[in-house]
């Protein structure tokens, strides 16, 4: 079986075609119109036409990975980053673009339904955890080998709950303000844009994620005491998921979880706040990178 992936950012959407084995056969890559609802619906119908002329079949299931998520009252996009999503009938568009149906989930959900797969990060586990470290701090759940989703369409938002266990000392309380008008939600602490803040806060520089990891790694002891800080921060986070999932696996993808660091210092930091005398729950890089959304977006239509 043949069936098509599309995980549509808010730079790229990116599409690919999936075999039964996990073989990806083809895999196509254009700009998101951005701000353009209207021209974003027919792009990834264009980016569809082109990958089913590119393997010569026609017709083939398609999933589809998005920001937010979709409303199961209204069927209309909600809690999307990319805005001109938000309270439109994407799913009814798509298929009415493509005259066929059309299986959705949000990009973290995604990550995860890839990553539990065979050739995945938490192949075998009965319960993944996959984290989004990048722009913004999203989660999805596996168990399993299904994608949980719930009544609400929020299971796995990790991300706007707070930020546990808050350090006084650190000036966690009451913790920077989110765009839905909150204090101190993890994803303000734990997501690119806020290490860069959280930097700038403590030591006056302005520096990027990615300069501030840099300079750690050439032993700027600023920049190494805002990693340890993030990585406290994360522990805390992972610790409450654990608490109440208990996962075999957790695996993170983003832009943030290519910080090496991260794998070794988070499982014995998060000792601490795990409600037991061992913490078997592994913590791993997703095994397919930046392209795990898009395969998990195929692997909404199993086989």
């Amino acid at each position: 079986m043949l069936r098509i992936g599309i995980d549509l950012g808010g730079t790229k959407i990116e599409g690919i075609v999936l075999r039964d084995t996990t073989e990806v056969i083809a895999r196509q890559r254009v700009a998101t119109p951005g701000g353009d609802y209207r021209a974003t619906v027919a792009a990834v119908a264009a980016l569809v036409s082109g990958l089913e002329r590119e393997v010569g079949a026609g017709g083939l299931p398609v999933g589809i990975g998005h920001p937010g998520a979709i409303s199961p009252f209204t069927g209309l996009i909600k809690n999307a980053n990319s805005t001109c999503l938000n309270d439109q009938p994407l799913q009814a568009d798509l298929q009415q673009a493509l005259g066929r149906p059309v299986r959705m989930a949000n990009d973290a959900d995604c990550l995860a339904l890839s990553e539990a797969q065979a050739d995945g990060a938490g192949a075998g586990a009965a319960c993944v955890f996959a984290v989004i470290l990048g722009t913004g701090v999203g989660g999805g759940i596996v168990i399993d080998g299904r994608l949980r989703t719930g009544p609400n369409a929020i299971a796995g938002e990790w991300g706007h709950n707070p930020l546990p266990w808050p350090r006084p000392d650190w000036h966690e309380v009451p913790g920077p303000l989110g765009w839905d008008g909150r204090f101190g939600a993890i994803e303000d602490w734990l997501s690119g844009p806020a290490l860069a803040r959280d930097h700038r806060d403590v030591s006056g520089a302005q520096l990027s994620g990615e300069q501030i990891v840099a300079a750690a790694a050439a032993g700027d002891s600023a920049c190494i005491a805002t990693l340890a800080r993030h990585q406290d921060r994360l522990a805390r986070a992972l610790a409450s998921v654990i608490n109440l999932l208990d996962p075999e696996v957790i695996v993170l993808g983003g832009g943030m979880s290519r910080i090496a660091a991260i794998y070794d210092a988070v499982p014995t930091l998060w000792t601490r706040w795990v409600f037991s005398d061992r913490v078997a729950t592994r913590l791993l890089p997703a095994r397919h990178g930046d392209s795990s959304g898009v395969r998990g977006a195929a692997w909404l239509w199993p086989g």
